[in-house]
């Protein structure tokens, strides 16, 4: 397996562990708001850790729920994942 396609899993793994209800066991297609903190709590610790601003965190996430459900479904997700690696690598992400 490539690098990217063993990211690319991985990518669906994390969203998988992080959907599946902890009382029932049943797999959700969305993240809660809070479930989604928590993620990036567990999975991206030195990010938050290291975040400037938290409004400027929760505004990311809301502007990334584009059917504004409070939920993430898995594209939202990628595209958090997306627009968090931009903020860690802006040579590489920056606009034109």
């Amino acid at each position: 397996m490539t690098e990217l396609e063993t990211a690319m899993n991985l990518l669906i793994d994390v969203f998988d562990k992080y959907s599946i209800v902890k009382d029932t066991g049943e797999r959700k297609k969305t993240l809660t708001k809070g479930t989604m903190k928590t993620l990036l709590d567990k999975e991206l610790p030195g990010m938050v850790k290291n975040a400037k601003d938290k409004e400027e965190g929760d505004k990311l996430l809301k502007n990334l729920d584009e059917n504004r459900d409070s939920e993430m479904d898995f594209k939202e997700f990628l595209e958090c994942v997306a627009a968090l690696t931009c903020m860690g690598d802006e040579k590489i992400c920056q606009q034109a």
